[in-house]
């Protein structure tokens, strides 16, 4: 990413009313990764409705939730949510990265990672790095 980009990125995220810690760049590339695994070996909800849903259901054992959405009020009861439910979730730049990670050629907000596959010490991993930037 460019300076540009990257200054643009800050800006979207300061802006964000739903971003609650600035996700590292080591730590989102590792969400991309999770979100290939899990479609590979695991299973995915995707979009903000069916990310609700399975939060509210207890079947989301990971959130992930892209910076760039627009408007940012779409995902702007999630991290509450996800809060109150227990449910680990971490920050990504880009939608449309997102998107190509789980297969889909168009962006997508969010996804939750229902079965984890073999991405299960990386979901831990990635949980475990994102209580520590919340606390």
């Amino acid at each position: 990413m460019n300076n540009e980009g990257a200054k643009r990125l800050k800006e979207v995220i300061k802006m964000s009313v739903f971003v609650k810690f600035e996700t590292p760049k080591e730590l989102s590339d590792k969400a991309y990764s999770l979100a290939e695994a899990a479609r590979d070996g695991g299973k995915i909800k995707k979009g903000t409705n069916e990310v609700t849903k399975a939060v509210e259901r207890g079947d989301a054992a990971m959130v992930i939730m892209a910076v760039d959405v627009d408007p940012p009020e779409i995902l702007a009861h999630m991290p509450a949510l996800c809060d109150e439910r227990n449910v680990p979730y971490v920050y990504v730049p880009s939608k449309a990265e997102l998107g190509n990670a789980i297969g889909l050629e168009k962006p997508t907000a969010s996804i939750a990672i229902t079965d984890v596959g073999r991405g299960k010490a990386l979901c831990d991993e990635i949980a475990a790095a994102v209580k520590s930037l919340k606390n």
